[in-house]
């Protein structure tokens, strides 16, 4: 009679010891990115930090490459957003980010989400809603600079709430005016100005040409 053993139990993970995803180390490579883009640490560091942390397998590896920096703005106004989003829509959040080359989306038509995420990197995003059809009642922006802005181009009739976005040294232009046509959205605006700054506006007369031709 073969003698029967109890299966051995699990050991316990120490604090830190989780394996990290793909997910976490990229959201510790953007963080990482955006404190550079403060001035909280210079290029070099950012390189070596960003070396680690791609290479990181827990989350005790990536939480020390961050424990000197703040909490993100972001926190509070990912709480918003969150809010906000779920009475516009569902869906996912729709992220674009700028990385190297730069990142755009418009003027065509394409299927505008309740809440949308932009990340300039180093060549920007342009986030234009000239040319869509929009149901929602409100989208969110969430926009941050970092190196190179984030612009977002909206047409004339729809209206834009700046008020939860932190300028950061990059600032916040807004040079949209507040005559808002009836069923059009709100475009509510948070995140951060960083280094690049923020612009919103409406189409200017070249983007104005385009659009007559179409």
């Amino acid at each position: 009679m073969t003698a029967q053993f109890p299966e051995p139990s699990p050991r316990p993970v120490p604090p830190g010891g989780i394996r990290a995803s793909h997910d976490d180390r990229e959201a510790v490579v953007e963080r990482l990115r955006d404190a550079a883009a403060e001035g909280r640490i210079d290029f070099d560091e950012l390189d070596s930090r960003l070396e680690l942390a791609l290479t990181a397998k827990t989350h005790g590896e990536l939480d020390f490459l961050t424990a000197d920096l703040p909490v993100p703005h972001s926190a509070s106004a990912a709480a918003s957003a969150t809010s906000s989003s779920s009475a516009a829509g569902s869906r996912s959040p729709l992220v674009l980010r700028g990385g190297m080359f730069g990142a755009s989306l418009g003027p065509g038509r394409w299927d505008v989400p309740g809440h949308v995420i932009a990340h300039g990197g180093v060549g920007g995003v342009t986030l234009d809603f000239t040319r869509v059809e929009c149901r929602l009642a409100e989208v969110v922006v969430e926009a941050y600079a970092e190196a190179s802005g984030v612009t977002v181009v909206i047409p004339d009739g729809w209206v834009a709430d700046t008020s939860g976005i932190d300028p950061g040294v990059g600032g916040l232009t807004d040079k949209t005016t507040s005559d808002r046509l009836p069923g059009t959205p709100l475009i509510r605006l948070t995140g951060s100005g960083t280094m690049g700054g923020v612009v919103i506006r409406h189409p200017n007369k070249r983007e104005r040409r385009k659009l007559d031709i179409a």
